[in-house]
C-alpha cells in the first residue's frame, strides 16, 4: 500500500525559500507584533524604514518550515516560541538591533479606542472645561460614570473618572466617550517580541533602552568608581593625578605642624635657592658681631681647610638632595613619610631616657 504524501503549492514552496534567503542574506533577525495594527500604518511604516530593514508579513507555519530547514546552517529554534500569541512579522537587517528598535518605536503613533480592545494603561478623563454645548452629552456621560455640569454656556466635567483600568476590556460605552473627548490611547506601530544576532537572543524589555539614562548611569558609575579609588588610595590612570596631589597637600600640612623644612622644586625648572647656605651665613654674622675686636683673630690655614671641607660637605649634600627632588611627586613623598618615621622614633627615645 503506498503511502500519502501531503500536496504542497508552489506558492507556498516560494513563499518558504523567499524566508530562507531573506534569513540567509542578513545579520539580525526580529519578529514583530501586528496586532491591532491597520494596513495603512504597516504600509507607512514599510516605507519610512525601508532603507533600514525588510519587512515579510508571512504565516507562522511558513516561519516555522523555514526555521527548521535552515537549522544546520543557522540555528534559529530559540525564536519558535516566540510566535505563539502574536500575529507575527518576520524583520531582517544588518544594523545594530538596538538602533533598529529604535526607528520602529519613533515611527509608532495613537488612534482612538475600539469597543473589545484592552486598555494599555489607566483610561481616566480628567476634571475640566469640554467642547461641548449643552444637551445630550451630559446624559451619555452620566451613563459612563462622568460626573458634569454646565458651567459658561460649556459642558464641565467636575470629577476625575476611570472609564477602563489597565489591562481591562474597553466597553461601547467607553470607546465612544474617549472618541468624542478626542483622547486616543491606543499605540499602533509594530511591536518587537524578540530580536537575535549572532545567536544572542535580545527581547523588547532589553532592546527598550533609554539612551541619556544609560549615559547617565555611565557617567555615575565613573565617578562613583573614581571617588572610590581615590578613597581607599588604589592607583589607577584616573586616579593618579588626584592621589599625587592630595599626597603633596597632606605632605605640606604634616611638615608645618612638626616645622619641617622641605625644599619643593620651583614649576619653571628654576634652580632652588641655598636657603641654607644663607641661614648659616646669617648665623655667622650675628657670632661675629658678639665677639669684642679684640677677640677677633686672623683665620689659621688649617681653618680655612676645614671651612673648606665644610662647605664642599655641605655643596655635596645640596647636590645630593637637588637630584632627590629631581624625582617624580610621589618619591618626594615617600621620603617625607620617612623623615617623619625617624622624627617620631627619636621623640620616642629621647621620652624614653628622660
Amino acid at each position: 500500500m503506498s503511502k500519502q504524501t501531503a500536496h504542497v503549492s508552489e506558492k507556498k514552496k516560494e513563499e518558504v525559500n523567499y524566508v530562507k534567503k531573506l534569513i540567509q542574506e542578513h545579520k539580525v533577525i526580529l519578529i514583530a507584533d501586528l496586532t491591532n495594527l491597520p494596513s495603512a500604518q504597516l504600509q507607512s511604516i514599510k516605507t519610512k524604514l525601508k532603507k533600514d530593514l525588510k519587512i515579510r508579513v508571512t504565516k507562522k507555519r511558513i516561519l516555522r518550515i523555514a526555521i527548521n530547514q535552515l537549522k544546520d546552517k543557522r540555528d534559529l529554534t530559540k525564536l519558535e516560541p516566540y510566535l505563539e500569541n502574536c500575529m507575527p512579522a518576520l524583520l531582517v537587517t544588518n544594523k545594530d538591533p538596538f538602533s533598529i528598535y529604535k526607528s520602529i518605536k519613533r515611527s509608532k503613533s495613537y488612534i482612538a479606542a475600539k469597543p473589545g480592545q484592552i486598555a494599555p494603561t489607566d483610561l481616566v478623563v480628567e476634571p475640566g472645561p469640554t467642547n461641548f454645548s449643552p444637551g445630550p452629552i451630559i446624559g451619555e456621560l452620566g451613563q459612563a460614570g462622568i460626573i458634569a455640569a454646565v458651567e459658561g454656556g460649556k459642558v464641565v466635567v467636575k470629577r476625575r473618572t476611570v472609564l477602563a483600568k489597565e489591562g481591562e476590556e474597553i466597553t461601547p460605552k467607553s470607546a465612544g466617550i474617549l472618541a468624542k473627548l478626542g483622547v486616543e490611547p491606543i499605540e499602533v506601530g509594530l511591536h518587537i517580541v524578540v530580536a537575535i544576532d549572532e545567536g544572542i537572543v535580545y527581547e523588547r524589555v532589553v532592546l527598550d533602552v533609554d539612551e541619556e539614562e544609560y549615559l547617565n548611569n555611565l557617567r555615575k558609575a565613573h565617578f562613583e568608581a573614581v571617588s572610590l579609588a581615590i578613597g581607599v588610595s588604589y592607583i589607577t590612570k584616573d586616579s593618579i593625578r588626584i592621589l599625587l596631589g592630595k599626597a603633596q597637600r597632606e605632605m605640606l600640612a604634616l611638615s608645618k605642624n612638626i616645622n619641617l623644612e622641605i625644599d619643593v622644586e620651583p614649576s619653571n625648572g628654576e634652580k632652588p635657592k641655598d636657603t641654607e647656605n644663607k641661614g648659616v651665613e646669617q648665623e655667622e654674622a650675628l657670632r661675629m658681631e658678639e665677639k669684642k675686636p679684640e677677640e677677633l683673630k686672623i683665620e689659621t690655614k688649617e681653618e680655612n681647610k676645614e671651612k673648606q671641607q665644610t662647605q664642599g660637605s655641605r655643596s655635596e649634600e645640596k647636590k645630593d638632595r637637588s637630584q632627590v627632588y629631581s624625582k617624580k611627586a610621589e618619591e618626594k613623598a615617600q621620603e617625607v613619610l620617612n623623615k617623619l618615621k625617624e622624627e617620631d622614633i627619636k621623640r620616642k627615645e629621647q621620652s624614653k631616657r628622660k
